[in-house]
């Protein structure tokens, strides 16, 4: 539990850019918009199930949200320290 706390501590502490503010935001942006479709459309199912969704959440929520970061990580210049 320490070592999360720890990590929320530096992102909020940390000096990022306009630009890297604005990605963060719609980052998170889309994964509660997602969530709350996803809720949406499970309560206004036909079926008896009117459970949350969590594959879809995950696979239309997190994954497209959290690719880009993946992607920028995977292709990063190693010698410029971002």
């Amino acid at each position: 539990m320490e070592k999360i706390l720890k990590f929320f501590e530096e992102i909020k502490n940390a000096n990022h850019s306009k630009k890297q503010k604005i990605y963060l935001t719609v980052s998170i942006s889309w994964i509660i918009l997602i969530g709350y479709l996803t809720w949406w459309n499970g309560m206004k199912s036909l079926s008896l199930d009117k459970s949350f969704r969590w594959d879809e959440w995950f696979w239309f929520g997190i994954v497209p949200a959290v690719a880009p970061y993946i992607f920028l990580f995977i292709w990063r210049d190693k010698n410029n320290n971002q």
